[in-house]
């Protein structure tokens, strides 16, 4: 009885040291990602390095929350003016996509689904201005 006990807790301990393990991953490939971002932000757009790691974190934010729930955000539109929207990523709030997407991915912008317009939009990850 008593190794049994020991048995099952030695598999639940490596079972958390393993999910601690995932996320340690996650955690790191996710600030990767934002480190990328914000590398792209001052390659092509001319950003200051803190400049570009805010708005890196930013985009982060805003794609973590769409896909939560429906967010309100602005950016700005190739003719200079601000844009409101209201987007989500949900995957309960937009409709069945139907067909295959081959086309290529742009990492330079950041699509959404428009709730006003009821259609999915993206704009440049460089001209979000606020959440």
């Amino acid at each position: 009885m008593i190794i049994a006990l020991i048995l099952q807790y030695k598999i639940i301990i490596n079972h958390l040291i393993t999910i601690k393990k995932l996320t340690t991953m996650k955690n790191k490939q996710f600030l990767s990602e934002v480190m990328t971002l914000a590398w792209q932000f001052v390659k092509k757009n001319g950003y200051t390095l803190s400049e570009a790691l805010k708005k890196a974190w930013a985009n982060f934010k805003l794609m973590i929350e769409m896909q939560k729930h429906i967010v309100k955000f602005y950016f700005q539109k190739a003719d200079g003016s601000i844009r409101e929207a209201y987007g989500t990523l949900a995957a309960n709030l937009i409709p069945a996509i139907t067909g295959n997407d081959k086309r290529a991915k742009n990492d330079t912008v950041q699509t959404y689904f428009d709730t006003e317009k009821q259609e999915f939009r993206c704009f440049k990850k460089a001209n979000l201005v606020t959440i």
